[in-house]
């Protein structure tokens, strides 16, 4: 059985960053007819990340990381993300 691609980005992030907060939302359908959508989904996610590793690093820089540790998905077809990056003091729901 093949796996899911908010299975293959969560397990991507979570080996990258160990964050203490990973959210993950497919928001696909919202996109539908969008630039980059296909009928099957999967093509633009949420993703809201707490770690460690963002601490003392800006918005843009955070944000390169994530691209990178995900480069393979966005290779194959990921199309966009909305992204949330905070370190641990400035989570709000911790």
């Amino acid at each position: 059985m093949a796996v899911s691609r908010r299975a293959r980005i969560e397990a991507s992030l979570t080996a990258a960053f160990h964050p203490d907060r990973l959210e993950i939302v497919d928001e696909s359908a919202r996109h539908a007819g969008h630039a980059g959508s296909r009928p099957e989904g999967e093509t633009h996610f949420r993703v809201e990340i707490v770690a460690p590793a963002f601490a003392g690093l800006s918005r843009v820089q955070r944000q390169r990381l994530i691209h990178q540790a995900l480069a393979e998905e966005f290779a194959a077809s990921l199309h966009a993300l909305s992204l949330k990056a905070l370190a641990p003091d400035e989570d709000r729901q911790a």
